[in-house]
């Protein structure tokens, strides 16, 4: 079995190929699984540490010459706060104005006169990458205070639910880790333009901010070698049907 590495996204999935491959139960298989987070697990394979990445896109900063991606699935970024905020909807143009610091107060954008505090992830997290390129597309975010950017994906959730001023926050992460991984009772993921993000619109694209996320193995692997095998196998049918029943959308369907 090749050494397995991802995003914090892609857990369920790799505990089920593993429970699916080895043939052993799914507490046993979720229980060997260890990532490194997206960039990280990029550099892993690169270096040679590990051998099959499920991962979400790279920064910009990060290499991937030599590495061999195919998609196999995709996710969304979506935005979240906490559930006593009466706002419900935003257009892109608003959040790239509350992220660049041109909209700073919720009555801006229908709510309430409170300041907006939004959080931000840490620069190489997965999530941090889709926003700069799905939503920020060029525009520079404001500096955030420290107390404002989340190390992790958990830390995020929890910041925007449990926050002092929770009607005021504001954050973003991806779908599937919000909608399977962190269901918090105190959260609400918003409507974009009028569109709420769900496995359907994700999967046909009505949902805006959606990305892709891969298989990847070093380009140089041998045909045979296992890494190369479960490559293929991921993008097969049967490992399609595996990556929907984990609950990940899938392009097209």
């Amino acid at each position: 079995m090749p050494r397995i590495d991802g995003s914090t996204a892609t857990i369920p999935l790799i505990g089920a190929v593993y429970a699916v491959l080895l043939g052993i139960p799914r507490a046993e298989a979720d229980a060997m699984v260890s990532v490194s987070g997206t960039d990280n697990a990029y550099d892993n394979l690169r270096r040679g540490s590990t051998d099959f990445l499920l991962v979400y896109g790279p920064s910009p900063d990060t290499t991937i010459d030599g590495l061999k991606m195919a998609p196999i699935g995709r996710d969304a970024l979506v935005f979240l706060v906490n559930k006593i905020n009466p706002v419900n909807d935003l257009t892109p143009e608003q959040l790239v104005k509350i992220y660049s610091g041109g909209v700073t107060n919720w009555s801006d954008v229908g709510g309430q006169d409170i300041a907006i505090k939004a959080f931000q992830r840490q620069f190489l997290s997965g999530s941090q990458t889709m926003m700069n390129a799905l939503v920020m597309e060029g525009t520079l975010m404001a500096d955030a205070p420290a107390a404002y950017v989340a190390g992790e994906m958990g830390g995020l959730v929890d910041a925007i639910a449990n926050y002092d001023n929770a009607e005021s926050a504001i954050g973003y992460n991806v779908y599937y880790f919000m909608s399977r991984m962190n269901l918090d009772p105190n959260i609400k993921l918003l409507k974009i333009s009028g569109v709420a993000p769900s496995v359907v619109s994700i999967s046909d694209g009505t949902y805006p901010f959606v990305a892709d996320f891969y298989a990847a193995i070093r380009s140089n692997e041998p045909e045979s070698s296992p890494a190369r095998i479960l490559f293929d196998w991921i993008q097969s049918p049967d490992g399609q049907s595996l990556i929907e029943h984990e609950g990940y959308a899938t392009a097209g369907r």
